[in-house]
């Protein structure tokens, strides 16, 4: 699992599955109470979906990148594509919004969130017990009620993914694909133990859990309840990304190039979502053949995402030129000058 190794094709089949995974989570997201299968399915994903991704995200993220580069790669897109979100809710959706950047539109957050952590970890990682004050963080904040505001919420939540894929190590894969039945049976285990704790406390739960975005009284388990859920959550986040491991394939089949394109789909589909979801066409999924339907509708909008012309579109303003203003040349004169002196004075004593 080495960058500079030769291309890894299980980890564009794991971030295929992933990404279309994310659309399924949120073309369900209007209908998904309406039959039982989408019910559970809404529940599955998002309890290790995201986590995974951002997993694999930190994985990836070894290598510092300066300033510049972060800009151009996350912060440059941000913002485009918080103008068009701006421009579909207005003009063609007429939607009620603002065309404001602290609050980011619909999955936009993640790349705010990449963003502050590729900034942070470099100087975080030099903190003893790093990990530990990752998991805190995302605990404590959900006592807050910031919701998107900068995504501070989901930043602090998944960090603790982020942070554990950066210090990822290759020969630890291998280990989860070989336990991969050890770790479905924790999965298991942790699953229990929650629908029990929850069954006894006769606490009802959303998947908005799952999210990060929500305060504990939100989702419906306040205080020490809310905390305690949440630390099940980390474990049963962490439990099925690696017990996912060893299902994913290792060579590379016709769906890898969703692996490898993962961004315009991940920006794109939005778009679509939005326009359909103003519609009732969404919220009416109901019977066994309209499931169906829209489940095959999102892996084909995955690879029609995945296609040169929005891929193109995403890289050509991922590279888009960002430089910050240099110093004039004339700045170092004098500082030549009081080097020059100070030699000249050392010679004379």
């Amino acid at each position: 699992m080495n960058p500079g190794k030769q291309r890894n094709y299980f980890l564009d089949n794991y971030k295929a599955l992933l990404i279309v995974l994310v659309l399924i989570g949120h073309f369900i997201e209007p209908c998904y109470t309406n039959n039982p299968f989408l019910n559970v399915l809404k529940w599955v994903i998002f309890s290790f979906h995201m986590p995974a991704f951002i997993f694999i995200s930190g994985y990836f993220s070894k290598k510092d990148m300066s300033i510049e580069k972060l800009i151009q790669k996350l912060a440059v897109p941000y913002f485009v594509f918080e103008l068009l979100y701006y421009l579909l809710y207005v003009l063609v959706i007429h939607k009620d919004t603002g065309l404001y950047f602290n609050r980011p539109k619909f999955s936009l957050w993640y790349l705010m969130a990449l963003f502050f952590w590729r900034i942070a970890t470099p100087y975080i990682r030099k903190i003893p017990g790093n990990l530990f004050i990752a998991f805190t963080a995302g605990i404590l904040i959900g006592f807050s009620h910031l919701g998107n505001f900068f995504s501070i919420p989901r930043t602090l939540f998944f960090y603790p993914f982020f942070l554990a894929g950066y210090y990822f190590r290759d020969e630890w894969l291998e280990t989860a694909r070989r336990n991969g039945a050890k770790l479905f049976a924790g999965l298991a285990a942790a699953v229990g133990i929650l629908l029990t704790g929850l069954a006894l406390s006769g606490i009802r739960l959303s998947p908005f859990v799952f999210y990060g975005r929500y305060a504990y009284d939100e989702t419906g388990a306040d205080g020490w309840a809310g905390v305690l859920i949440r630390l099940m959550c980390y474990a049963i986040s962490f439990l099925a990304l690696f017990a996912i491991c060893s299902l994913i394939p290792g060579k590379k089949h016709f769906f890898s190039v969703l692996g490898v394109r993962t961004m315009p789909i991940y920006l794109f589909h939005g778009l679509v979502y939005s326009v359909l979801k103003a519609t009732p066409l969404l919220r009416n999924v109901d019977g066994p053949l309209e499931t169906a339907l829209l489940l095959g509708f999102c892996i084909l909008l995955s690879f029609a995402l995945a296609t040169e012309l929005p891929y193109r579109f995403v890289t050509w303003i991922s590279q888009l030129p960002v430089n910050f203003p240099k110093p004039p040349a004339n700045l170092s004169v004098p500082r030549l000058k009081r080097k020059r002196m100070q030699q000249n004075l050392l010679r004379m004593k």
